[in-house]
């Protein structure tokens, strides 16, 4: 269970990168409204109008930039109060000192990472309504207190007055019910008597302030946390001053105390206090006091050259138990999973919960590997005992990432992260598993940071590399097509292939544009071929997150629209895995696609759900069988068997057949043999930069038209 937002959070994005707003947006958009500019001088009208609980600045922005709309926004008391987040690429800290002291509440540096950008803007958002909170609290407050105030002005505080000897002399009302000591009984009593004073933390019994101003002579304060412990068995939080009374000739004649209830004050702060430092609903430490402890232990794990040990624990499929469970007994299982975490630990470990189901066990002066080991796997054991719910039993695992000082970094964020990556590999490895962060993950880590600044530059400068492996018709052997491969391009001139970094785009947010860029491309080439008099069939890879998105469709038309190329020139190649995913809504828009006149094929048939109902709903055109069947065929008539049942099943539906993945001559044979109607691979050609494949097409196409 996460803190509070603020109620219709809003959220607004400044940044003149409209793909920088793009990130942004995918990052926060589950935490509130999202509101986005890309103009700075329309930035302060904008925030006027809506609002924002939050405001993501570019700081360069031009002219106008980000530092500046910030410094008007402190100056004006009518928005002085938004919280400010600076985003930039700069890397010197003079940019970001600047910044922060222009007003901003925090920073956010380029590229964005989409877990970091979302966790800083959730935080702000949180002090946001933390703030709003504890306004709230303390008008409340106050409005209790103006009552109590007038109450007061009626009644008055407790009195106590005493004589020269400290006996008591008089009390009022309040000061007997506070005491539970009528004054008639009281009256003549020593005021240790009458007003039994304690230290609140180790019940040690105060000197009473009255007594003190008659010996000292002066005006006293009682001793902060002090209970008063009244006859009747009450006890109250107490606050006082007490002052010697003189005569006229400065002779100590005696003392009055005059002190008031404090509990309810006390209460509060004392909650205010844990809900602070505290998660609301399992009472463990929250992410604050887990980083207060974390601190203390790496600084002491300095001094004793002993380590600090990070597991990062978390409930393996989380998602859909709570999906299907509702929030209510998800919440009920996440303080039951507390509880038995909290029951197999040692008690001076730490327990935090940092996340939905996520919980952090912080070990202090530990001395080994091993032992943490232990630890881990005594954790992942508990959870062999099922959980019960509504009297039905749950049974659920968890997954552990280990993080260690002196063996993996010296540092708290280090250390959560190591812990992180960690707990992901252990997710990888099946579950209900315990991994240790090693140098392996460090590499693994460096190099997957690496690929994603290659990835955003890349996208920045529309720098994609895209090659075209040609479709071979296998009757005549001319080219009737071109399949569009994307690839990286590293400084060096590597190149990289896209199973290392597609579902890296996808993780990211990244492959809706990744895929918009290939597609202009993939059509500016098409266009190439058209105005040569050639109208070759450009094939482009769609990834499911594309198909899901709302304006794919949109995105498309225009593409062709841009580069005057007819619609039947280009084809979209889907996966079986992708047709089902969302299937009303990925079977509408391949339908709107279709009639457009854009050619729709199933890529790597046979690899994936391979049900013949999606060949049947779908505006399919193009069947193209996957290269692992290919490369089989001539091992055994079992295989050979395979490709001709797709044959025979495409050719019943009436569907274009393509085989990738061709590289003998005796796969053509056998591919003719079954009238297969294209080709694709190393047989025929390799994937070709546009100029070569452009060269390639008029040398080997028929005519003008071949689509």
């Amino acid at each position: 269970m996460r803190l509070n937002l603020p109620d219709n959070a809003r959220i607004l994005i400044v940044d003149d990168d409209p793909s920088s707003i793009l990130i942004i947006k995918k990052a926060v958009s589950d935490l509130g409204e999202v509101f986005s500019t890309s103009e700075a001088s329309y930035a302060l009208m904008l925030i006027k109008e809506i609002q924002p609980h939050v405001i993501l600045l570019d700081i360069d922005m031009g002219e106008y930039n980000g530092v500046d709309i910030c410094r008007t926004l402190k100056s004006d008391p009518q928005t002085a109060h938004y919280t400010v987040v600076f985003i930039t690429a700069s890397r010197d800290p003079d940019t970001e000192f600047k910044s922060l002291t222009e007003g901003g509440a925090d920073y956010i540096s380029k590229p964005i990472d989409l877990k970091t950008c979302r966790m800083r803007v959730y935080n702000q958002l949180a002090i946001v309504a933390y703030q709003d909170a504890l306004e709230s609290t303390t008008e409340l407050l106050l409005r209790e207190k103006e009552l109590f105030q007038v109450t007061l002005n009626s009644i008055g505080d407790a009195v106590i007055a005493t004589d020269k000897a400290g006996y008591v002399s008089y009390m009022n009302p309040v000061a007997e019910r506070l005491t539970g000591i009528a004054a008639s009984y009281a009256l003549g009593s020593p005021i240790e008597a009458v007003m039994d004073l304690r230290d609140a933390t180790t019940q040690s019994e105060s000197i009473n302030p009255a007594r003190r101003a008659l010996t000292e002579k002066r005006n006293v304060a009682m001793a902060l946390n002090c209970q008063l412990h009244s006859k009747d068995g009450q006890i109250y939080r107490v606050e006082d001053t007490a002052s010697p009374i003189r005569g006229e000739d400065g002779t100590v004649l005696g003392s009055v105390m005059v002190f008031h209830d404090v509990s309810e004050s006390v209460a509060m702060a004392v909650q205010m206090s844990f809900l602070t430092n505290n998660d609301q609903l399992t009472g463990l430490p929250n992410r604050v006091l887990l980083h207060d402890r974390l601190q203390h232990a790496i600084a002491s794990a300095r001094i004793s050259n002993m380590h600090v040990a990070i597991l990062l624990i978390d409930i393996d499929h989380f998602k859909y138990i709570n999906d299907a469970l509702g929030h209510h007994l998800g919440d009920e299982l996440i303080k039951k999973v507390a509880k038995r975490l909290e029951s197999v630990i040692d008690p001076n470990a730490s327990l935090a919960r940092v996340g939905g189901d996520e919980f952090v066990l912080l070990l202090e002066e530990v001395r080994s590997a091993s032992y943490v080991s232990v630890v881990a796997n005594n954790l992942i054991a508990s959870f062999k005992e099922p959980f019960l719910l509504e009297q039905k039993e749950y049974q659920i695992s968890v997954s552990i990432g280990v993080s260690m000082s002196l063996m993996d970094a010296h540092e708290e964020e280090v250390l959560m992260r190591h812990a992180d990556v960690a707990m992901y590999r252990a997710k990888n490895q099946g579950r209900n598993t315990v991994c240790f962060f090693s140098q392996e993950l460090e590499a693994e880590l460096m190099k997957r940071h690496e690929l994603e600044l290659l990835l955003r530059e890349t996208l920045d400068a529309d720098a994609l590399t895209v090659f075209f492996q040609p479709q071979i018709a296998i009757d005549s052997g001319c080219v009737c097509g071109f399949e569009a491969l994307v690839r990286l391009k590293e400084k060096s001139g590597a190149l990289v292939a896209p199973q290392e970094f597609i579902s890296l785009a996808e993780e990211l947010g990244l492959i809706d544009e990744l895929g918009e860029q290939v597609l202009h491309k993939s059509c500016a080439f098409g266009r190439r071929l058209l105005d040569q008099g050639v109208m070759l069939k450009v094939s482009v890879n769609v990834s499911s997150q594309q198909l899901k998105h709302a304006l794919f469709v949109d995105q498309v038309a225009r593409c062709l629209e841009k580069h005057k190329l007819p619609s039947r020139q280009l084809e979209l190649e889907v996966t079986e895995s992708a047709l089902v995913e969302s299937f009303e809504q990925v079977q509408c828009k391949l339908a709107e696609l279709a009639d457009m006149g854009v050619t729709i094929a199933i890529d790597d048939f046979g690899t994936g759900y391979s049900s013949l109902s999606y060949l049947k709903v779908f505006p399919l055109d193009v069947l193209k069988i996957d290269k692992s069947f290919i490369q089989d065929m001539g091992t055994g008539e079992h295989h050979f068997g395979i490709v001709q049942t797709i044959v025979l099943l495409a050719r019943a539906l009436g569907l274009k057949l393509v085989a990738e993945g061709v590289e003998t001559d005796s796969q053509v044979s056998e591919l003719k043999s079954l009238k297969c109607d294209v080709a694709q691979g190393y047989f025929y050609a390799r994937p070709m930069d546009s100029q070569s494949a452009f060269k390639y097409a008029l040398a080997h196409s028929l005519g003008k038209d071949q689509v």
